[in-house]
């Protein structure tokens, strides 16, 4: 009886272990918060804060749970949800419990994964890895985040499918549907992108486009999309009556020792449309380089350059110069300092159909600057 009792209580650990192998929960978090000097933060107005909401620097602060369980033939079912929060007051961002991400979805490590949810789009998984702002953040992002280069948006109601990495080449394709009915393609937003890695070299590239809502009558006044959108600066804000928004990024880096250097372009696209407030389409075609020096195993520092240059409806541009520095103090604690500064000319929208003088502002940050700003971020980073 001894020997039976002893033998079941080992098969019931036995399937109470497989059990706990085949599912799993994972919570997980960054918290990222700074020290904050933005010269000309609203017009000629210098500002200190501490923090900077929910964007965070290097990158934003959440909280989420990840999981998976197996179902067998290599086949696994996956969900994450995902909520952004500003660490210096603790509030929640964008009045979303989980706003960062919200979806489920099959695995398979041969034909690869479709997940149906909010999700980030395929430019912001391929593309944003092999720029500055993967390293150093907000502080080296397109001058108001035109193209998404920060990850301003996500996407609603999005069907996405991730390849498995092929002789180090991986695809994603996303489609959302607009929810409109009688009209498809209203609200709708769809993207596709391509990676190539193979450890010394890395390249990517894709496109994006997203549709607003119809007007109910006469002009629009927002944006209204399954798409967020990128309207949070002065860069950009009066085209938020957009029919549509597309962009295109390509972008490469190279390691070489101690030292990755690497480029990117980038063309945003706002059409406009008999309920738009603006006149005529606008774009924005954007260049930028970082070079990175690894330092010591701890140290990582950089620089970059972007230039900006809009057209079509006004005419701007825009120069930053940025800096940053990284030092790991453990495998999830790092302190960092991040600077910025941008120079604006020409003119862009008011967003009631005029024009105005171009505004220096950085990143998606969203402080409205005069023709000149300077940020300057010192901060700690925490990954748990």
């Amino acid at each position: 009886m001894k020997r039976v009792t002893l033998s079941l209580i080992s098969l019931a650990s036995f399937v109470s272990m497989s059990a706990q192998a085949q599912s799993s929960v994972t919570l997980y978090g960054t918290v990222d918060t700074s020290l904050t000097y933005v010269n000309h933060a609203q017009n000629k107005e210098n500002l200190l804060i501490l923090g900077n909401s929910s964007a965070g620097n290097l990158t934003g602060s959440n909280w989420g749970l990840t999981g998976a369980e197996d179902l067998g033939g290599g086949l696994r079912a996956i969900f994450k949800l995902e909520s952004g929060f500003d660490p210096a007051s603790g509030k929640q961002s964008g009045g979303r419990l989980f706003g960062n991400q919200a979806f489920l979805g099959l695995a398979s490590d041969r034909y690869g994964t479709v997940a149906l949810g909010r999700q980030y789009d395929p430019l912001v998984d391929l593309v944003q890895p092999i720029t500055a702002g993967s390293y150093f953040g907000s502080a080296f992002a397109t001058a108001g985040d035109v193209d998404n280069y920060d990850n301003s948006f996500r996407v609603d109601k999005a069907i996405k499918y991730t390849s498995p990495v092929m002789s180090g080449l991986q695809i994603e394709a996303m489609y959302s549907l607009g929810g409109i009915a009688g009209s498809t393609g209203s609200a709708q937003s769809y993207s596709a992108g391509m990676a190539y890695d193979n450890g010394t070299l890395r390249m990517a590239g894709g496109y994006f486009y997203a549709a607003n809502s119809p007007a109910a009558s006469g002009l629009r006044t927002e944006w209204t999309s399954s798409s967020d959108g990128t309207f949070g600066s002065p860069v950009s804000t009066g085209y938020a009556t957009a029919h549509s928004i597309s962009i295109a990024r390509v972008a490469g880096q190279y390691a070489l020792g101690a030292v990755t250097f690497g480029a990117g372009y980038s063309n945003a696209q706002y059409h406009r449309d008999g309920s738009s407030v603006f006149g005529s389409n606008e774009h924005y075609n954007t260049a930028q380089g970082f070079l990175n020096y690894q330092a010591t195993s701890a140290l990582l520092v950089g620089a970059g350059y972007s230039y900006t240059k809009s057209g079509g409806n006004t005419s701007a541009n825009y120069h930053q110069a940025s800096l940053g520095a990284d030092y790991s103090l453990s495998k999830r604690t790092d302190v960092y300092m991040t600077a910025a500064y941008q120079h604006a000319g020409g003119a862009t929208t008011d967003g009631n159909g005029g024009a105005m003088a171009a505004q220096a502002s950085i990143g998606s940050y969203g402080y409205v600057g005069t023709n000149s700003q300077t940020m300057v971020n010192v901060g700690l980073r925490h990954k748990f």
